[in-house]
This record gives structure tokens, C-alpha cells and sequence, in this order.
């Protein structure tokens, strides 16, 4: 049974930053073959789920423009973790992130967390 955990949401002030984490159970992270990209999303009320940034097995990562520069992604497959880290936050990223991977075929998704920043 796959299980994501994300944590580090809060309220923070424009311009402030904030550590996410995304905590992977169920997956056999010591198989490589077995280690998935990771993803992290976000959604507001009323919209869509948006891509923020992925990372892949090998650490090779990819950011949606509007946070490019500002928000960079890592992953510590030691520790079955990633983690999204965001400064300069705007009012613009206040949203419900949400942690994803995807498992032959199958999408996984944590229960989410709440980032607000306060212009």
C-alpha cells in the first residue's frame, strides 16, 4: 500500500519561505528500477490541479515557469522523501500542495497541505 505524507505547510508573509515534505511509504526504494519520479501539485479553490515541479529518479528536475528561480525540488531516495523547497513566496502560491507519484499506471496522492502567504 503506497502512502504519501507531505508536511511543512503554514502561513508565511510575502517574500518568506517555506519547506515542504513529502514522505513515501509502501515503495521499495532500495530497487531502483521500483523508484518513481516524484511530483509535487497544487490546487486552488475552483481550478485545477496544477504541476509545480518533478524530480526524477535520478534527480533530474523540471519546475512550472511561474515558480522557476523560486521553488527548486529535491528528493533523498535514502530516506524515501522528497521535498519541495519555496522561497520568495507570493500571494499567487497560496494553494493546497499535494504530493504525487505514479506506480504501473497508478496515481498516488497525499492528503495535502495547506500553504498561505499574506500579502
Amino acid at each position: 500500500q503506497v502512502q504519501l505524507v507531505e508536511s511543512g505547510g503554514g502561513l508565511v508573509q510575502s517574500g518568506g519561505s517555506l519547506r515542504l515534505s513529502c514522505a513515501a511509504s509502501g515503495i521499495d526504494f532500495s530497487i531502483r528500477t521500483s523508484i518513481p519520479a516524484m511530483r509535487w501539485y497544487r490546487q486552488t479553490p475552483g481550478k485545477q490541479r496544477e504541476l509545480v515541479a518533478s524530480i526524477t529518479t535520478d534527480g533530474t528536475a523540471d519546475y512550472e515557469d511561474s515558480v522557476k528561480g523560486r521553488f527548486t525540488i529535491s528528493r533523498d531516495n535514502a530516506e524515501n522523501t522528497a521535498y519541495l523547497q519555496m522561497n520568495s513566496l507570493k500571494s499567487e502560491d497560496t494553494a493546497v500542495y499535494y504530493c504525487n507519484v505514479v506506480l504501473r499506471g497508478i496515481w498516488y496522492w497525499g492528503q495535502g497541505t495547506q500553504v498561505t502567504v499574506s500579502s
